[in-house]
């Protein structure tokens, strides 16, 4: 095999080496409270924790109920940029709810997501 050969083949294999770790660069949750498919007395706080930093002008949370009714949850970052936290204006009934989230990692990469739990 020609060196050409070699380096055009060590050039391709870099670049989807390069490829794939920009692919998984991006945050994702490593935890919750509630944590999925929890049930739990009317949590007094929420939070999401990811596994890198996210942008606080571009990341909050939602609460829903089953009927679809939403509340109101006063949102912050913490200081590290990792865990988003919020609060309901006021506890929250027995009954299944959706966590939904929203974030933007450090490359500008926009997420969504929901973590089921259910409170007794």
């Amino acid at each position: 095999m020609s060196s050409r050969k070699i380096l055009s083949l060590l050039g391709a294999v870099g670049a989807l080496a390069l490829m794939a770790t920009q692919a998984d660069a991006h945050a994702r949750v490593v935890a919750s409270t509630p944590a999925a498919s929890a049930t739990v007395a009317s949590p007094s706080a929420i939070t999401v924790t990811f596994s890198e930093r996210v942008a606080p002008a571009f990341s909050g949370l939602s609460v829903v109920n089953a009927a679809g009714a939403a509340f109101a949850v006063t949102t912050t970052v913490s200081a590290d940029g990792k865990t988003v936290s919020g609060r309901t204006a006021r506890p929250l009934a027995a009954g299944a709810y959706s966590l939904n989230w929203h974030a933007a990692s450090a490359d500008g990469h926009r997420m969504t997501g929901a973590i089921a739990f259910t409170v007794r």
